[in-house]
């Protein structure tokens, strides 16, 4: 539909009764209507309709998962059962942006028991919420904890015998890590290490830590730390009865200081949306689409097993970014300027996570493979993590990349200077400040902040 054509009958409102059609389709549609400064709706799945969960007449806002999001994932329902039905289950970090998606999926399942660690207590208080009202019959047990307190997480392990834990506490923000390397190395490799000795020491059946495709040939602290917890894990039944995996992946759509929160908080409040760099790509994939893979993938793997998801295609940011606009009803470079910014410390243009190659292996899922990579000297490992560890409050950031480097020898740092560091902090400020004022839930675009 050209633009002159929308000016001409002063078209306002753009209408795609099409629910069934390809993400691809989708995207190439509002594409092709970039600039024209319309509204776009949407009628609900004939899927929706048959299952009374919409009418025909709620009609919606297209948002940005609809042009991202996959088919529906497909789960070995009666697999997941069997691990998961009348069992304890324990979930770190459960009210982050995948621990509570987790926690939900968990809840389908009718566990005996859920134990949700987490240590912010608001968002802890939000998910506990959350579930009693939508799972009124499972049995919840909050527990206010951080990771790196070995005692209290012993002590909660103990107390409540989980029969399964799934690990996805950790610090995760690639650029705030740069500045506070200490800090990751405690949380996501001493955190990792604390839950995961706690679980071979209390006998947990399964150990399932959530990783990051940033963990593949890293150049940050980010996905350097949660390299090291994943080779500190794959190693550690040695003996044990626990079985310790990894699962892999990207970005996960609309999740807590994520790109699409971002861009949400900057159109809101006029612009500019800011991009690192117009040729950076990322995977993405919707929180629920990840939680139900790790589900998946945690009930499916043995002892030492590193899963990586299958994320689609790459997207471009710079296009992400437009198509928020256009989704807004706002023009790029009218209503709201694209700004591109430079990469942060600690960033790739693309990131690593490819399922092709003689180092992966098919599983008995379409989407998950299985990454076959080389032991580690596990004493050697256990040595390096006791003596970065006492080192993290010790050190000065640079001596501590230089111990993560040891560790990690494909670990490949960009360090940042004292201009980056100034305007990561600047960045967080403004990001804070935007989001207090910015109206966020006028947005048609359905993807507001989780926790």
């Amino acid at each position: 539909m050209p633009n002159h054509f929308a000016s001409a009958y002063q078209i306002q409102e753009l209408l795609l009764a099409m629910p069934s059609a390809p993400q691809k389709t989708l995207r190439r549609i509002v594409e092709q209507c970039e600039g024209m400064n319309v509204r776009f709706r949407t009628v609900p799945s004939m899927e929706a309709l048959i299952e009374g969960k919409v009418a025909v007449s709620q009609v919606r806002d297209v948002n940005i998962k609809d042009l991202l999001g996959r088919e529906q994932v497909e789960l070995d329902q009666d697999k997941i059962s069997r691990y998961v039905a009348n069992q304890r289950i324990l979930v770190t970090g459960a009210g982050g942006s995948i621990g509570s998606e987790l926690c939900r999926q968990i809840c389908r399942f009718q566990p005996a028991g859920l134990l949700l660690v987490e240590q912010a207590e608001n968002n802890l208080f939000e998910i506990d919420r959350d579930l009693q009202a939508a799972f009124p019959g499972v049995h919840l047990k909050c527990f206010v904890a951080d990771i790196t307190d070995a005692k209290r997480i012993n002590q909660i392990i103990a107390d409540e015998r989980p029969a399964m834990i799934f690990h996805a506490a950790a610090h995760k923000h690639v650029p705030m890590m740069e500045i506070n390397v200490g800090e990751a190395i405690k949380n996501n490799i001493q955190g990792t290490r604390t839950v995961a000795d706690a679980a071979k020491r209390h006998g947990v059946s399964r150990f399932v830590m959530i990783s990051t495709d940033k963990a593949v040939n890293p150049t940050s602290v980010m996905g350097c730390t949660k390299r090291v917890a994943e080779m500190y894990t794959q190693q550690l039944r040695q003996g044990g009865e626990t079985q310790f995996m990894t699962v892999r992946f990207g970005n996960v759509l609309g999740s807590s200081g994520s790109v699409i929160p971002i861009f949400q908080r900057q159109i809101a409040a006029g612009g500019p949306v800011t991009v690192t760099d117009p040729n950076m790509t990322r995977y993405f994939m919707t929180i629920p689409e990840a939680s139900q893979l790790v589900l998946q993938a945690g009930v499916m793997g043995n002892d030492g097993d590193i899963f990586v998801l299958d994320m689609g295609e790459p997207v471009k940011i710079v296009d992400l970014a437009r198509e928020m606009i256009t989704l807004c009803g706002m023009r790029t470079g009218e209503d709201i300027e694209v700004k591109f910014t430079g990469i942060r410390p600690g960033e790739k243009l693309y990131e690593e996570l490819s399922v092709l190659g003689e180092n992966m292996g098919k599983t008995t899922h379409d989407k998950i493979y299985v990454w076959r990579n080389k032991k580690e000297d596990w004493h050697r490992v256990c040595r390096q993590i006791d003596e970065i560890v006492a080192a993290a409050d010790v050190l000065d950031d640079a001596a501590l990349r230089n111990r993560l480097t040891e560790i990690v020898p494909e670990y490949k740092p960009e360090v940042p200077t004292k201009k980056q560091e100034s305007a990561t902090r600047i960045r967080e400020i403004s990001a804070a400040r935007s989001d207090s004022a910015a109206a966020i839930g006028s947005l048609p675009l359905g993807d507001s902040p989780t926790a």
